[in-house]
């Protein structure tokens, strides 16, 4: 993830499942098994493996049928570095078992797997002429954030904050939290549009995690079972 997790990084919240959150679970454990065979086809072939099964959006409008929606599907597990990897599952081992927990494991699993897909249209609404391959489980995870904040938007957020050198721990409601994720998101995507600069900068698909997070608050409702 990226944005307020530079500002604050989540360490636990004060939510307790009532279930195990065995689909979580298995998708933390899918995206760290796709990781290893990311790692396994070596540095001199890891470009073009990302290019092969990552979304790249110039590509997917040019061919769209089945194999352009399974591009969106494989994109979802592959990362750019062990950060990557552990900042997105981290964050899905925080917020996920709660929504999990709140829909059901198959209702949970569907609605990951739409904000996933709402996550990548949002970007290449955006950037559709982008030649370089979107990666990623964040705009997916950013559907759970959003839906983690309209379930429990009371529940507190034990949270670290970097000052420099040091660090401290506060506790933050998660309605502050995810809020401020949410509008740096929007800002750090809006900012380069209003400069006319290219979406691409900085190799970070914001606006898949401004689609995910908006199409988790605006879906959760349907997939609730509580």
């Amino acid at each position: 993830m990226s944005g307020a997790d530079k500002e604050l990084f989540p360490l636990k919240d004060n939510v307790e499942s009532e279930s195990l959150p065995v689909i979580t679970w298995l998708i933390i454990a899918l995206n760290i098994f796709v990781f290893l065979i990311e790692l396994s086809v070596g540095p001199q072939n890891i470009e073009s493996f990302l290019q092969t099964y990552g979304l790249v959006p110039a590509n997917f409008f040019a061919q769209l049928g089945p194999s352009a929606g399974m591009h969106i599907l494989s994109s979802m597990f592959l990362h750019a570095g062990w950060g990557h990897l552990i900042g997105n599952m981290w964050f899905l081992f925080i917020f996920g078992d709660n929504v999990e927990d709140r829909m059901g494991h198959f209702r949970y699993l569907f609605f990951y797997l739409l904000a996933g897909l709402a996550a990548a249209l949002a970007q290449m609404f955006v950037s559709p002429g982008s030649h370089i391959a979107m990666i990623g489980a964040s705009g997916a995870i950013s559907g759970v954030l959003g839906a983690y904040l309209l379930f429990y938007p009371d529940a507190r957020v034990l949270s670290l904050v970097p000052m420099g050198y040091y660090s401290r721990t506060i506790e933050v409601p998660a309605i502050f939290f995810l809020g401020l994720w949410f509008v740096i998101q929007l800002f750090t995507g809006i900012i380069p549009l209003a400069a006319g600069m290219s979406q691409d900068n900085g190799g970070v698909a914001f606006w898949a995690h401004v689609g995910g997070f908006v199409f988790g608050i605006i879906s959760c409702k349907i997939f609730d079972q509580g």
